[in-house]
């Protein structure tokens, strides 16, 4: 059993004001794997504090100082790759192939990215004929991240946050702790100023909402459910705190007639990847009519191929979902579609044949799904697909909108111009077509329920910071 019961605040490892033990559940097994302990505002305020501290003279720091800080940090973080894939395994039951490549390569990414927008970053940026525009650090930041993809948010917030200026508390999520934790000890053999970084553990309802609320966090940047997301808005609104929130999704994947034949396939890995726990996974397949058919039956057959295996592994197969929640919630959602009329194609509720244990999902796809479905609807963060038909270019941009959501839709055409076409009528913060994957530093994010901000590259680095405006100093 691992203890990681201390928090990472003012330049060392600190034991809780008042210890709260918490059992990290491996969701392969569902056994206990580690113990870490849920923070206080004791805890909150001391990081905070530590943050406060240390600001003003991380921020008057010349930049080229914090880069070769990060670039120590890239470079520790590429030699523990794997003891960052064991523990993101371990956490959220990534397989160990996926979280050495996909998980862990994701934060290598990027602070890779952020590390090359750097070099076009301008502090301060001349307008007009006697103006001075400087882009300052907004102040302390609260980082509040998932589990589903750990490192992936936590660097998109952390790295751009200090890149800038900022000092930052990182609340990582309470069921996946343990690569936070680890990252911690890479922040501090980097040596990082004491402050400059800290990380208390805990929950939404404790730690989440005493950052959300305390008086001298000067942003919140949030990754998680719309429901949490609208509750550290209400949280924050107080103090008038700058909150960027990145959030659900329900992305729609248009499959045109003339789309290339692996289309199909390409759309259910994608939609199965991590478990189908993304927020930008493309769970909703509209395929144009003439083709729904054959569709249909590409789908189930790629389904059916879908391995599903224990996180130990290695391979490529998918994992369990995270908890015994998030399991309770997927197998709803599947009975939901049942029972509202989609047609089952592949996969159904339970565990995969042969597993008694663990929060194993079976590949699932529904047809025939239509609009008021729940299904159609509501994001569901597992494994499980919708199809359905659309009669023409105009009935799939309506489909495709037809959301609360709006972070990632996805094209498939071999047409040049009805793809870009169709892409600008998408309400979406991203939109990628013929599985071409966004280039580094894009920046991420989304319209509508789906959040507001942006994180990656240069776009990431600006959201962290303040705008000043100085005339005649030129």
């Amino acid at each position: 059993m691992i203890e990681k019961r201390q928090f990472y605040i003012a330049g060392g490892w600190t034991d809780p004001a008042t210890p709260r033990d918490l059992e990290v559940i491996n969701p392969a097994t569902e056994d206990p794997c580690a113990v870490i302990s849920l923070g206080d505002q004791a805890d909150t305020d001391a990081a905070v504090a530590a943050a406060r501290g240390a600001f003003g003279a991380w921020a008057q720091t010349p930049l080229a100082e914090r880069v070769a800080l990060i670039e120590r940090f890239a470079e520790i973080y590429n030699r523990r790759r794997d003891e960052m894939a064991q523990a993101i395994s371990m956490e959220m039951g990534a397989p160990i192939d996926l979280a050495r490549n996909n998980q862990w390569g994701a934060g290598a990414w990027h602070t890779q990215g952020f590390l090359d927008a750097l070099k076009d970053f301008e502090v301060e940026r001349p307008y007009g004929e006697h103006d001075l525009i400087r882009y300052e650090p907004i102040g302390v930041c609260a980082l509040i991240t998932p589990w589903n993809w750990p490192m992936n948010q936590v660097v998109l917030k952390t790295i751009p946050a200090l890149a800038v200026g900022c000092t930052v508390v990182l609340k990582p999520s309470e069921i996946a702790p343990l690569s936070s934790l680890l990252l911690a000890e890479m922040v501090d053999e980097a040596g990082f100023p004491a402050g400059v970084f800290n990380l208390v553990n805990g929950d939404g309802a404790g730690v989440g909402s005493q950052l959300s609320a305390h008086p001298d966090v000067d942003m919140i940047s949030f990754t998680g459910s719309t429901r949490a997301g609208t509750a550290i808005s209400k949280a924050a609104a107080d103090t008038i705190k700058r909150v960027s929130l990145e959030l659900g999704g329900k992305g729609a994947n248009l499959i045109f007639a003339d789309a290339n034949e692996k289309a199909v396939k390409r759309g259910v890995i994608d939609c199965m990847q991590n478990t189908g726990q993304s927020c930008n996974a493309p769970t909703r397949m509209l395929v144009e009519q003439g083709r729904y058919d054959s569709a249909v039956e590409q789908a189930k057959a790629a389904a059916e191929a879908v391995a599903v295996g224990a996180p130990s592994e290695p391979g490529r197969h998918i994992g369990p979902v995270v908890s015994q929640a998030q399991y309770d919630k997927v197998q709803a959602m599947i009975e939901t579609g049942i029972k509202e009329g989609a047609t089952l194609v592949a996969g159904g509720p339970g565990r995969p044949e042969g597993m008694n244990r663990g929060y194993f999902v079976r590949p699932t796809v529904f047809a025939d799904v239509t609009p008021e479905m729940t299904i159609y609807r509501e994001e569901i963060f597992g494994p499980v697909l919708a199809m359905s038909p659309f009669a023409d270019e105009a009935q799939a941009v309506e489909m495709a909108n037809d959301t609360v959501y709006g972070l990632t839709n996805y094209i498939q055409s071999e047409d040049d111009e009805r793809r870009l076409r169709v892409a600008r009528r998408l309400r979406s913060g991203m939109v990628e077509t013929n599985g071409k994957a966004r280039e580094n530093g894009s920046p991420f994010g989304g319209y509508k329920q789906s959040g507001n901000g942006r994180e990656g590259g240069l776009w990431g680095l600006e959201e962290f910071c303040e705008v000043k405006a100085i005339s005649g100093c030129r």
